[in-house]
C-alpha cells in the first residue's frame, strides 16, 4: 500500500487550538481521523485527542493487518469515543462532558469507508470531480436535505449541531462505503474552519491540480485563514493522496511493514487521560452487542 499524506492545523483567531488530527497504518490498512473539540462545552482540545486516541487504539488492536468488518469497526470506534469521553467527565466529577466532532477515513485493500459525527467533513475528489462528502449534522444541512431554506431567525442557527460525541443522548454517527479506489484519488478530511471560508467550489480546484497533497492543502489553509480575517475559527486539513503516480516527498510505502507492524502520528494516552485496555475490550463487546440487536429490529 502506498499513498501521500500532508496535515496541517493553524490556531487562527481563537485563544487556543482545539482540533486535533492524525493518522496511523498497518501493512495493508491506513487510518486517518480528524476531530474539532467543540467550544462552550470544557476541555474541548482533550475531547479531540481523546477520540483520535480511542480510534487509533481499536484500529491498532484490530487491524491485523486489516479491518474485517469496516463498516461496523468505524461505528463502534466512534462510539467508543463517545462512551470514553462521558467516562473522562464522570471520573472527574465534571457538570459538563467535553465534546468533539469527528470524521475518520479508512483505506485498505483498494478500498474506503469513512464515518462522520458532527460538522468535521470528508471530501473525495477523482479527475477533478467531487464524488463524495459527508453531510454535516446541522440545522442547515438538514433543510437542505429536506429541500427547505431557512428565513429570518432559522438563520441564526443554521451552524447548530443536532449531535456530537459527548452529548447525553447518543450521538448520530453515519457512516458510508465502500468506495474502489483507482489510482490518484483524492481524500481530505477538515474541521468547519477551512469549510466555512471557503467554498466547495475552491476546495475541489486546489485538490485536482497537478501539484501534491502537500504543495496544495497549505495554500487551501492560508486562503481559509484570509478570507476569515482576525475573527477566524481553528483551520485544520489532512489529505491523502491514494497510490499516486511517482515518488512524492511525501509518499509513503508500507510494505515494509509485517502483519503485526503499525505506525502512527496521534499520540498515546497522556498521564491524566488513560486507556485501560480491559475496560476497552468490555466497551467495545457491548457497542457491538448493542449494534447487532440494533440490525435485528424488523424495519
Amino acid at each position: 500500500m502506498k499513498f501521500s499524506v500532508y496535515q496541517v492545523s493553524r490556531r487562527g483567531g481563537r485563544e487556543k487550538n482545539e482540533d486535533r488530527m492524525g493518522y496511523c497504518y498497518t501493512r495493508e490498512a491506513g487510518l486517518f481521523a480528524l476531530a474539532d473539540g467543540m467550544g462552550g462545552h470544557p476541555d474541548g482540545e482533550v475531547a479531540a485527542h481523546l477520540a483520535l486516541q480511542n480510534v487509533a487504539a481499536l484500529f491498532q488492536r484490530d487491524a491485523q493487518p486489516v479491518i474485517k468488518q469496516p463498516s461496523q469497526f468505524l461505528e463502534t470506534a466512534v462510539l467508543l469515543a463517545h462512551q470514553q469521553l462521558l467516562a473522562y467527565a464522570q471520573q472527574r466529577g465534571m457538570n459538563d462532558t467535553p465534546r468533539t466532532t469527528i470524521v475518520v477515513g479508512l483505506m485498505q485493500q483498494g478500498q474506503i469507508w469513512w464515518a462522520h459525527c458532527g460538522d468535521s467533513r470528508m471530501y473525495l475528489l477523482r479527475d477533478a470531480e467531487l464524488i463524495a462528502r459527508t453531510r454535516d449534522h446541522s440545522y442547515s444541512e438538514l433543510q437542505e436535505a429536506l429541500g427547505r431554506h431557512a428565513t429570518g431567525a432559522e438563520r441564526f442557527n443554521r451552524h447548530v449541531l443536532f449531535t456530537c460525541l459527548g452529548s447525553p443522548g447518543k450521538p448520530m454517527i453515519d457512516v458510508n462505503g465502500p468506495v474502489l479506489l483507482q489510482n490518484g484519488d483524492r481524500m481530505l478530511l477538515c474541521s468547519d474552519g477551512l469549510w466555512s471560508s471557503v467554498s466547495d467550489v475552491d476546495i475541489l480546484r486546489h485538490l485536482s491540480d497537478s501539484r501534491s497533497v502537500g504543495d496544495a492543502v497549505p495554500e487551501l489553509v492560508e486562503q481559509a485563514l484570509r478570507q476569515a480575517g482576525a475573527r477566524s475559527d481553528n483551520v485544520t486539513a489532512l489529505a491523502v493522496e491514494w497510490e499516486g503516480e511517482g515518488d512524492a516527498p511525501d509518499s509513503i510505502s508500507t510494505q515494509d511493514l509485517d502483519d503485526q507492524g503499525f505506525a502512527s502520528t496521534i499520540q498515546g494516552a497522556t498521564q491524566d487521560v488513560q486507556l485501560d485496555e480491559a475496560e476497552i475490550d468490555s466497551a467495545v463487546r457491548e457497542i457491538q452487542d448493542a449494534i447487532r440487536k440494533a440490525g435485528k429490529k424488523p424495519h
